[in-house]
């Protein structure tokens, strides 16, 4: 049997792209995973309420995908030189030029803008399923990647299996370090009747985060794809909400910010968690994506850390010595340490913001809410914040 250079186990948005990657560089590539990826309400660990699937005049298929990714200026240039950007249909992809992060008091607001950065944009909202197809396409014409059906030989083994991967602890021993949030997110996608503008909306309100996501799905310029955390009850009871009932939720949640809130797709929720595997790497082995890490989505920098561990891991086999080859754990560690930090960073500041906008206490309710407005008077940390962010 054929021994390949690498077997990327797993073909989500990472999986993929890892392919893609490693084959434009000339390894040999087995890619092992679903041809198509499955809708979010079939994924390990989603759910969907009895109602999720109800919207208010507007049919949807059952089942389909209403992810939404917010992609930063790095995950963007990554997807450039895979030449899979620019296939994406120009209404799967909508840019974010402002962003606004309310409280849960009048006047505690923080305001990002592309402007005062001096960047085109700050994020790009993606739909997840046409992301998945262009990569698909892409991975059509690499010469490099073949997909298989089964394990196949090969000197080093890429798990990007996402949150459930069951080879990482079975096979290499991985332990998990987790803390349930005790929260579901719940997404779907809304019209509104105002346009967004390009601009994302956040609302922090004890003990529940809704973040707004501009898009041009189902409707250009009038869309939205949002994550709502909520404790798992009260979550549990939305989601068997009727549309018309949720929509009301919804109004309440917005202040009526964005106008009325029609759904038009399904619900669909997934248990929030932080989640860090004990190592990145062995021998022969290693891990990215939701199979190393997982961060609350308040941030929206899960597939962003993932693709930045593609960008790593290439990174670190291309410039190997010569001798090395690519099973070496210690060229493997390499990698480890260059992830090490950025994650670590970005999952202790979403579980930071998560505890200290989820407390109820009327003493943190005061100073989170006024560590708003300092923020947003404070230029340079502001700019900071979103260079972060932004990948820069």
């Amino acid at each position: 049997m054929e021994k390949f250079d690498v077997l990327v186990r797993g073909s989500g948005c990472v999986g993929r792209s890892l392919a893609l990657a490693l084959g434009a560089r000339g390894f040999r590539v087995a890619l092992l995973g679903k041809t198509a990826a499955p809708a979010a309400a079939t994924e390990p660990g989603l759910a969907s309420g009895p109602a999720a699937a109800a919207t208010a005049g507007r049919p949807v298929q059952p089942g389909s995908d209403v992810r939404a990714y917010a992609l930063n200026a790095q995950s963007v240039r990554l997807l450039n030189r895979l030449r899979v950007w620019d296939t994406l249909p120009e209404d799967a992809r909508t840019a974010v030029h402002d962003m606004r992060v309310m409280g849960d008091r009048a006047g505690a607001s923080l305001h990002f803008s592309a402007w005062d950065q001096g960047v085109g944009e700050l994020a790009h909202i993606v739909d997840a399923a046409a992301l998945e197809d262009q990569l698909d396409a892409a991975l059509r014409f690499a010469p490099h990647v073949q997909r298989v059906s089964a394990p196949v030989p090969a000197t080093l083994e890429a798990l990007c299996e996402g949150r459930e991967s069951v080879t990482a602890q079975t096979r290499h021993g991985v332990h998990f370090e987790r803390h349930d949030y005790g929260h579901l997110g719940i997404a779907a996608r809304v019209v509104a009747s105002q346009p967004h503008h390009g601009v994302a909306l956040q609302w922090f309100r004890s003990p529940d985060i809704l973040g707004l996501l501009p898009f041009d799905r189902p409707e250009a310029g009038r869309s939205y794809g949002f994550v709502w955390s909520v404790p798992r009850e009260r979550a549990q009871t939305l989601l068997a909400a009727g549309p018309s009932e949720f929509e009301a939720a919804l109004m309440e949640a917005t202040g009526g910010q964005v106008g009325a809130l029609t759904l038009a797709s399904e619900r669909q929720a997934w248990p929030l968690q932080l989640a860090r595997a004990d190592r990145l790497c062995g021998p022969g082995w290693v891990l990215l994506g939701d199979a190393a890490h997982l961060v609350h989505p308040l941030a929206g920098q899960g597939l962003n850390l993932g693709l930045a561990d593609v960008e790593a891991l290439v990174e670190v086999i291309v410039a190997r010595e010569a001798w090395r080859t690519l099973d070496d754990e210690k060229l493997l560690r390499r990698y480890a340490r260059a992830r090490l930090a950025p994650t670590w960073a970005m999952g202790e500041l979403t579980d930071s913001l998560l505890r200290g906008f989820a407390s109820q206490a009327p003493v943190i309710a005061r100073l989170r809410n006024e560590g708003l407005r300092l923020v947003d008077r404070a230029g340079p940390i502001k700019k900071w914040l979103t260079a972060r962010a932004l990948g820069h």
